[in-house]
């Protein structure tokens, strides 16, 4: 498993699953064929130039970090507990959640309903939850719940991390 990549008070830290076979062999987060992460992070504006996967050791220097919910070799224990108790210590603006799959187990974990993309009634560890669509090169799908991209999304967050106050307009 790869280790939490995290600064003092980050803006925003993504939460992605990593319990996955495909994930357990990797060295940078994000980092399969085809994700869309490092792309979508530039294209949103979140970061001002472009970023690979090798660059995941410099995420905190622009206030965002990287950890996962699954930090051990059973894909289907999910560790709500201890990522709330992380939250609660690095205190970020917002946890993003790359995933309607974390969202669902966070959701499960707190008796809340299912939460759709973008920004959520769920809090961990006293950080609003934004959710993501999965940024995996296996999710291609066609709508993303009424937009027609990822990046909308990415967009979305990118936009509450500059001006805390977008999404109530």
């Amino acid at each position: 498993m790869l280790p939490d990549v995290v600064g003092p008070r980050p803006r925003v830290v993504f939460c992605g699953m990593a319990g996955a076979q495909s994930t357990r062999s990797r060295e940078h987060y994000y980092e399969g064929p085809g994700n869309s992460f490092w792309e979508s992070l530039h294209r949103s504006g979140l970061v001002p130039q472009p970023l690979e996967p090798t660059d995941d050791e410099r995420l905190p220097a622009f206030g965002l970090g990287l950890t996962d919910l699954v930090r051990h070799r059973d894909p289907d224990r999910f560790e709500v507990d201890e990522l709330a108790a992380k939250v609660r210590a690095w205190e970020p603006e917002w946890l993003a959640v790359t995933s309607k799959t974390v969202a669902a187990a966070l959701a499960r974990h707190l008796g809340e309903p299912r939460p759709s993309y973008g920004v959520s009634s769920l809090a961990l560890g006293g950080a609003p939850v934004f959710v993501l669509p999965g940024p995996s090169g296996a999710n291609r799908r066609h709508d993303y719940d009424g937009r027609p991209t990822r990046l909308a999304w990415w967009q979305d967050l990118a936009a509450l991390v500059e001006d805390p106050h977008a999404g109530e307009r």
